[in-house]
């Protein structure tokens, strides 16, 4: 898990190996809400507890159920089979009450709660996620290993995107410039691919910055993002309130989701993110999201395990339980712990 994530070695050589997802209980992701239902409205908003099934599965159980179409179900975020998860959906009943919830639950598949809202729940309406992780089979020094999870909590991790996000065996990237040459795809294909070379060019730049240890610390040139935003501000020179503000997680080192337009870093900061786009594939899926029309963005380059929590269950399995905002990854955390080899994977 570790081997392909740009920022695996920020602080040092592995202290374990281990794997995980031996079952879908040892991966178990629930969504922070974040916000209350309305208690009236059309949508209908139901909790699920899923064991083996991805969210979209579940979004046509749901459209089926309750005899509507598939475009009537909204969901936060994408969840994955091999897991036991917790998340929202909501189900568009204009005039009528739902079906009895027991038509639709079984195996694999329960209501935690329900609740009426005025509208349908749109993608990326979650606080965060909470994460409780098992890796069994561990091998390493307990000490080594405490005294990674220790430096994790104080420092937080490099904010990676996860392999994930560039589809089966990194094959998204390579549609992508298929995409840039000619190929026509869908609407909903050409979102995913743009997203994916944006992200490679991101983990590209977080891979520099880790390795000149500037990815927690900041640059000459620098521009901030605040915690729990997607606003930045900058660039702004390192200070006494600046250094303040990092140490205490309320702001983080950006790095670029690239698009039309001029880099808003300056100075040293600039000149690195340059250098390492600066190769001829590089610039090829850079000037491909730019004739695509997306602008420059920035992300944060750290992000904080929040809540961060661990016991041994037995001699070689360790529990693992942290928060992270949305769109930040549990394998950028288990990352930096070591060669963590994914069981569901295998089957």
């Amino acid at each position: 898990m570790s081997a392909n994530d740009p920022g695996a070695d920020a602080f040092g050589p592995a202290v374990l190996s281990a794997r995980i997802r031996v079952s879908p209980e040892d991966f178990r992701v629930e969504e922070l809400d974040g916000f209350e239902a309305s208690g009236d409205g059309e949508h209908l908003l139901l909790t699920i507890e899923k064991r083996g099934m991805n969210t979209g599965y579940v979004a046509g159980e749901l459209a089926r159920w309750a005899g509507v179409p598939e475009v009537a179900v909204g969901y936060a975020g994408l969840k994955d089979r091999h897991a036991v998860t917790v998340q929202r959906f909501s189900v568009q009943l204009p005039g009528r009450e739902a079906p009895p919830l027991e038509t639709l639950e079984r195996d694999g598949l329960r209501v935690l709660a329900q609740a009426r809202h005025r509208r349908k729940l749109p993608r990326g309406a979650l606080a965060g996620n909470r994460f409780v992780l098992v890796l069994r089979d561990v091998e390493g020094a307990r000490d080594a290993i405490e005294a990674r999870l220790q430096e994790i909590e104080r420092r937080g991790v490099p904010n990676a995107f996860g392999e994930q996000r560039f589809g089966h065996g990194g094959g998204n990237v390579g549609k992508a410039l298929a995409m840039f040459a000619g190929k026509r795809v869908g609407r909903e294909q050409r979102s995913m691919l743009l997203s994916a070379v944006r992200s490679a060019l991101f983990n590209q730049v977080l891979a520099a910055r880790v390795a000149d240890g500037s990815w927690d610390s900041g640059m000459e040139g620098e521009v901030w993002a605040l915690e729990g935003s997607r606003s930045v501000f900058g660039p702004e020179p390192m200070s006494d309130d600046i250094a303040r503000r990092l140490a205490a997680f309320d702001i983080h080192p950006t790095g670029p989701l690239w698009g039309r337009g001029e880099l808003r870093t300056q100075g040293a900061c600039r000149e690195l993110e340059l250098a390492a786009l600066d190769d001829v594939g590089s610039v090829k899926l850079r000037e491909g999201l730019e004739r695509a029309g997306l602008e420059q963005e920035r992300r944060a380059l750290r992000v904080r395990a929040g809540g961060l929590e661990w016991d041994w269950v037995d001699g070689t399995s360790l529990r693992m339980a942290f928060s992270l905002p949305p769109g930040s990854y549990a394998t950028s955390v288990l990352a930096q712990l070591g060669a963590i080899e994914d069981a569901a994977s295998l089957q």
